[in-house]
C-alpha cells in the first residue's frame, strides 16, 4: 500500500470486484493506491504486538514467531504505559512498525469486570484511543484491534453474527469492558471512512492457553477451573465448588488457534482483506462493520466444561454448583462462517486444548501460586 497527499474530498472506493466497501473521505488529506495487491506480510516488515505478555499476545508472538517474522517490536507496561498519550505517539514516532497487533487490554472474568467498571472502560478507553491515533498518524500499513464476544447483546440471536453489533442491550456484569470494545471497532470504522486507514477488528471467543492467568480473584472460566480441580487434587478434596447453575453454554477457542486465525487475517493480499473492513452506512445502506469473528462454531454447557477440566486434571471427587452465584448470558456462541468462509478452522477441539492448557499450568504455574 502506498500513500499520496491529495486535498480531494471526494468519497474514495476499491478497484478490486471482490472489495465492494466504500468510505466517505471528506476530511481527509491522505489517500492510498487501492490498485496494489501485495499487502500479504513480508518478512522485511516490522511489526509491533500490543500486550505481548498477555495471553493472546504471547500467543501471536509464537506464531509469528514460528512462521519466521524477525522485526517484532514489543514493549512491557514499565516501559510503555498506553494509557499515556504522549509516550504512545513518540514510541509510533520512533518506532514506525508496518503493522500493529493491538492485543493489549485490562481483561478479567466476571468477578473483576463486575468489581472494577470503571477501571475497565477508563484503561481500555485510552490504550485503544491512543494506539489507534498513533497508528494512523504515523502512517501504519494495517492495525488489528482485538476484542471480545461480549461486545454482543446478552440476548443476541445465537449464533451470534457480525451484525448483531448494537442490536440490544449488553449482559450488565462486563457491559463496561464491552462498550470500551464496541468503541473501539467504532474507531477503526470511523478511521477507515475518513482516512482510508487498513483498521480490522476481530471478536475472539473465550480463550484459553499457555501464559493464562490463574489468579481466581479475575480469571476467566477454564484457568480458574483448571486451579480449583488441581488444588482440590492436591489435597485430596471430596468436591469442587462451581459458580452458577452450569447450564449456561459458552464457546471456547485455544489461544494459539487464536493466534494462527489472526495472523491469517493479517496475511490475506488486498483483495481479499479489504473486503472485510466494512462499508460506509450513509452511502450503501448496510451496517457492516470491520469485524471478524474468531472461534470454533459450536460451545458447551459449563457443567460439560466442569467434567472436561475434572478429566484433564484427574480429579476424583464431585462437582457442587453454587446456585447463589451470577451465571451471566444464557449462551454465547459466535457465528464464524465469514471466518472459515475465507478458509480458515480451528483445528484444536476442547479436550486436546484442555490437555495443553493443563499441561501448561503444571509446567509454568504451579509454583507460582503455591499450589504444589
Amino acid at each position: 500500500m502506498s500513500w499520496s497527499k491529495s486535498m480531494a474530498t471526494e468519497p474514495w472506493t476499491t478497484t478490486n470486484d471482490t472489495c465492494t466497501t466504500v468510505f466517505r473521505a471528506a476530511a481527509a488529506s491522505l489517500r492510498y493506491d487501492t490498485k496494489r495487491n501485495d499487502m500479504a506480510m513480508n518478512y522485511g516488515f516490522k511489526i509491533y504486538i500490543a500486550g505481548h505478555l498477555g495471553l493472546v499476545g504471547s500467543a501471536l508472538m509464537r506464531n509469528l514467531q514460528n512462521k519466521g517474522f524477525g522485526r517484532l517490536v514489543t514493549r512491557s507496561h514499565v516501559e510503555l504505559d498506553l494509557t499515556n498519550q504522549a509516550a504512545t505517539e513518540a514510541f509510533f514516532a520512533q518506532e514506525k512498525p508496518d503493522y500493529v497487533f493491538l492485543a493489549a487490554a485490562k481483561v478479567g472474568g466476571i468477578l473483576a469486570n463486575n468489581t472494577y467498571p470503571a477501571e475497565f472502560i477508563r484503561d481500555n478507553l485510552l490504550i485503544q484511543t491512543n494506539v489507534i491515533h498513533a497508528a494512523y498518524q504515523s502512517g501504519v500499513e494495517r492495525l488489528m484491534f482485538l476484542g471480545s464476544s461480549c461486545i454482543y447483546p446478552k440476548l443476541a440471536p445465537q449464533p451470534m453474527r457480525e451484525d448483531c453489533l448494537l442490536t440490544g442491550p449488553l449482559e450488565p456484569t462486563n457491559r463496561s469492558y464491552a462498550l470500551a470494545k464496541i468503541a473501539g471497532i467504532e474507531m477503526c470504522w470511523s478511521y477507515n471512512r475518513q482516512y482510508g486507514t487498513h483498521y480490522l477488528a476481530v471478536m475472539p471467543t473465550n480463550l484459553y492457553g499457555p501464559g493464562d492467568n490463574y489468579d481466581l480473584s479475575n480469571s476467566h472460566v477454564i484457568p480458574a477451573l483448571i486451579r480449583k480441580f488441581h488444588e482440590a487434587k492436591v489435597r485430596v478434596e471430596k468436591q469442587v465448588v462451581v459458580w452458577g447453575t452450569g447450564s449456561v453454554k459458552r464457546e471456547f477457542l485455544y489461544s494459539e488457534d487464536m493466534a494462527d486465525a489472526c495472523v491469517y487475517l493479517m496475511n490475506l493480499p488486498d483483495d481479499s482483506y479489504c473486503g472485510l473492513l466494512g462499508s460506509d452506512e450513509t452511502m450503501s445502506g448496510k451496517f457492516e462493520p470491520p469485524l471478524v469473528n474468531i472461534g470454533v462454531g459450536k460451545d458447551v454447557t459449563i457443567g460439560e466444561l466442569a467434567a472436561l477440566v475434572k478429566e484433564a486434571v484427574g480429579f476424583n471427587g464431585e462437582i457442587v454448583f453454587d446456585t447463589s452465584k451470577q451465571d451471566g448470558a444464557p449462551r454465547k456462541l459466535l457465528d464464524v462462517s465469514r471466518l472459515n468462509a475465507i478458509g480458515w478452522h480451528a483445528p484444536t477441539s476442547l479436550q486436546a486444548g484442555l490437555a495443553k492448557a493443563y499441561a501448561d499450568f503444571l509446567n509454568n504455574h504451579v509454583s507460582n501460586i503455591g499450589a504444589n
